[in-house]
């Protein structure tokens, strides 16, 4: 059985829809900007640098949380792209990962919101992200929403992928949401030493200083597809695995040796050893130095040294968009892998040295393995394994 990515919706501060991801990242544009154009010349956080979305109004509504409307947004984006009628989705899985949920709109007030005082009590849940899509596009299916930090959204890719894998489902519709950009969680971050000092994202940089959080919203279709697709789905990129354990070391850190991380990579690439040659991977690359380092020795340590991997951090685009990170980057990783591309790098930003390449490498016509990383605050590791499409 083949799992592919059929649909594709995103929106962060880098524009609304893939196109204009792929426009601006193709220009060498980035999202990040300084706090004070949002929340003001008066804001503890006027010069820090974030990302956020631009088109406000798709988070606005009375009767749902804006979390909730933009993990809606994207399902919709998705939906559409993956050309799913509404029979299609009547028994489809709605699965999705955010760090914080809907804290945006009910620990801090969401400008210009006019909440019905009804829906209080769901506005105010985690679960209302995905019982939002399960109720407006009428799926049937089952719902979850999960919350393991940096890492939620990749979880909730690989629980869809498992769900698909065990039969429960055909399809599932995963989505990553956060909106980190309030005074009390962005005052959290700059307690806990995590939000970064200086203005530039460069996470392998000797002189990286930390995060730089942002919002965004990503979802994902993911639909078994029987070995004889037809070409146009065929020429999907398709979901290949998903491996996750935990560190049991740090609340806030990870080990200096990134041993957990580098016993989840081994797992993986144990795992993938009928599938085709990693050409490259999507790192967790969060800018904390402690991250940089650790993240850096575990993927030494479990990798072939032997060949060059091609390094894609997505967050010096984007910014570090927290639970919804996962989605996010695999979404772009997918737009570039179904036409047997890689996402090119900022430049600029810093190439941690061999094996490893800021050039990415060429994509095998038998297809070829990305991995992307995810690590959660609280010592959890994920690893979601992608591959390109083989050219028949």
């Amino acid at each position: 059985m083949n799992i592919a990515i059929t649909g594709i919706g995103l929106t962060s501060g880098l524009g609304d829809g893939v196109q204009a991801h792929r426009k601006k990242m193709a220009a060498g544009e980035h999202a990040l900007r300084p706090l004070a154009d949002l929340l003001g010349e008066d804001s503890p956080f006027a010069g820090a640098n974030a990302a956020w979305i631009e088109k406000r109004e798709i988070m606005q509504s009375r009767k749902w949380a804006p979390a909730s409307m933009l993990s809606l947004h994207v399902a919709k984006q998705a939906v559409a792209d993956a050309g799913l009628s509404s029979e299609d989705l009547a028994h489809a899985a709605v699965i999705v990962g955010s760090s914080r949920g809907n804290a945006a709109g009910w620990v801090s007030e969401w400008p210009a919101r006019r909440p019905f005082k009804l829906m209080a009590a769901s506005n105010s849940m985690h679960g209302e992200l995905a019982s939002v899509v399960s109720i407006e596009l009428g799926i049937r299916g089952p719902w979850q929403v999960i919350s393991s930090g940096c890492a939620a959204s990749l979880d909730a890719m690989g629980m869809a992928w498992m769900m698909i894998k065990q039969g429960m489902v055909k399809r599932a519709i995963v989505i990553g949401v956060e909106l980190p950009l309030i005074p009390k969680v962005l005052q959290a971050y700059a307690d806990t030493g995590v939000l970064a000092t200086d203005m530039v994202n460069d996470p392998y940089s000797p002189h990286t200083s930390g995060l730089f959080p942002a919002e965004a919203g990503a979802a994902v279709v993911l639909e078994a597809l029987e070995q004889d697709a037809s070409s146009s789905r065929g020429s999907k990129a398709l979901m290949s695995g998903y491996w996750c354990n935990s560190d049991a070391d740090s609340p806030i850190g990870m080990p200096s040796d990134g041993s957990g991380l580098r016993d989840c990579l081994k797992q993986a690439l144990a795992g993938l050893e009928n599938e085709p040659a990693i050409a490259a991977i999507c790192p967790h690359a969060s800018g904390t130095l402690l991250h940089a380092k650790a993240e850096l020795a575990a993927l030494k340590a479990a990798l072939p040294a032997e060949r060059t991997i091609s390094l894609h951090p997505l967050k010096p685009y984007t910014g570090h968009s927290v639970g919804a990170n996962g989605v996010l980057d695999c979404a772009i990783l997918a737009h570039y892998l179904q036409n047997r591309e890689l996402p090119p790098n900022l430049q600029g930003i810093t190439c941690p040295g061999q094996p490893f390449s800021l050039q990415s490498n060429a994509l095998s016509e038998q297809g070829s393995t990305v991995l992307k990383i995810a690590v959660g605050m609280g010592g959890h590791n994920s690893i979601v394994s992608l591959r390109s499409p083989s050219i028949k």
